[in-house]
């Protein structure tokens, strides 16, 4: 379960956080801190992590980014930002514009974002974080499920497939040529 601060911060109040082994997000400027996950967390998001990456560097599509990247996706009139990090992330070449400085957060959407579930998130809590990346721009969000070896796969806020361990992920639209076997995520 994420613990939310009444402080508001800024991106660069966010960047200048000590290192203290626990990951952060602002949300609408509100201070977010996740716990570190569990054995099946990590195992799950490493293999998909591993089956996405080696295909995207063979082919040279992008870049790959792991869980503490953040992403600002938002900011409102009243200069409230919203910086979110997915367990991984995509962006597709040529995306990044050059001389961009990438020793900050980024202000763009990632292609693709992938959020594996903990026994301490709640529902709402990743409703609230996958509609949060559609309506940044992200073209392609999954959740996958390591206790029901399953993925849902979100191409917009309506477009939501649920898959099974005997289905293939397929991805080509986002990264192309890519699709494993949903069982490959998990075994």
């Amino acid at each position: 379960m994420m613990t939310t601060t009444s402080t508001l911060m800024t991106e660069e109040e966010l960047m200048r956080l000590p290192d203290n082994g626990h990951r952060y997000e602002l949300v609408k400027g509100e201070l977010r801190e996740t716990p570190p996950t569990g054995f099946d967390h990590g195992r799950t998001t490493y293999n998909l992590s591993l089956e996405i990456g080696s295909h995207v560097r063979r082919h040279r599509l992008g870049d790959m980014l792991a869980a503490e990247t953040g992403f600002i996706i938002d900011r409102s009139q009243e200069g409230r930002v919203t910086v979110r990090a997915a367990d991984i992330a995509f962006v597709a070449k040529g995306r990044i514009p050059p001389g961009t400085d990438t020793s900050k957060y980024l202000e763009l959407a990632p292609d693709l974002v992938v959020e594996t579930l903990s026994p301490s998130d709640t529902a709402v809590e990743i409703e609230e974080k996958i509609f949060d990346w559609l309506n940044a721009g992200v073209r392609v969000a999954l959740t996958v499920n390591p206790a029901r070896r399953s993925v849902t796969v979100y191409r917009s806020l309506t477009d939501i497939k649920n898959l099974t361990d005997q289905d293939e992920l397929n991805l080509r639209d986002v990264i192309p040529g890519f699709c494993c076997k949903v069982s490959a995520i998990f075994d």
